[in-house]
């Protein structure tokens, strides 16, 4: 949006990465202290060192499993870049971030297709799928390149690391663990698109009942529908291999 951004976030523990797993991720944003760096290169320390680089470490896995510092992370360099552009200083956004947790399935679906319609609902779009700036038409229309904005960051360290696009909609409940989200794409479009032709008295836009449905518009047989949203992860991945 033109003067704040949504985010639905899915906090992952940090507790099974080992130390090194944590070092390696750390430093990817950080270069870090010269007792850490000694540690990474394979020197000898003593055991006072060793044990400080312990404290350091642990410290590093709670921030790399915190909302307040990812969103630090976040807010920081675009509060950077837009004082830049204005050439002044100062504080750039108004108050600190508001979060709310999403314990429930109804939640997290309710807050996403809150945050996709967000555009249409201030009448800077017309459908979900043109859009600009959400996830929704990322899913539809993939065409942010991960790889290539990571080495847009200008990171101190070579990000090695499992490239995530999207959590995936995994359609099924199943008995083994789950990571994705316990829907199915076709399902969340259409949902998104039938709250969106609702319309609000306190908003000023809202999706034309005159539409044919999203399915329809973006010329694609459910069949074919539910094969690309069931893989939406590889086909992301295989259409950026050559850049990754």
């Amino acid at each position: 949006m033109s003067n704040h951004y949504h985010v639905v976030v899915k906090l992952s523990s940090s507790e099974d990465w080992s130390e090194q797993d944590v070092i390696n991720r750390w430093l990817t944003l950080y270069k870090g202290p010269l007792l850490i760096q000694r540690h990474h290169q394979g020197e000898a320390l003593t055991t006072a060192e060793r044990d400080s680089v312990s404290s350091i470490i642990e410290i590093w896995r709670q921030r790399l499993q915190s909302l307040s510092w990812f969103m630090k992370l976040l807010n920081e360099p675009i509060a950077r870049m837009a004082n830049a552009e204005d050439n002044c200083t100062g504080h750039f956004w108004e108050s600190r971030f508001k979060s709310q947790a999403l314990l429930t399935e109804e939640a997290l679906i309710s807050c996403m297709a809150y945050v996709d319609l967000n555009p249409i609902r201030a009448g800077m779009a017309r459908t979900p799928e043109s859009s600009d700036h959400t996830s929704i038409k990322e899913r539809i229309q993939p065409a942010f390149n991960l790889a290539e904005a990571i080495k847009d960051q200008n990171l101190t360290a070579s990000f090695n690391l499992p490239i995530k696009p999207l959590l995936c909609f995994e359609d099924t409940v199943k008995p083994e663990p789950q990571t994705g989200i316990h829907f199915s794409l076709s399902d969340y479009l259409q949902l998104v698109e039938w709250t969106g032709r609702a319309i609000r008295d306190d908003k000023t836009g809202f999706i034309p009942n005159g539409l044919p449905p999203i399915l329809t518009r973006l010329n694609i047989p459910i069949e074919q529908w539910l094969v690309n949203s069931q893989h939406f992860e590889k086909i992301v991945h295989r259409r950026f291999r050559k850049s990754a």
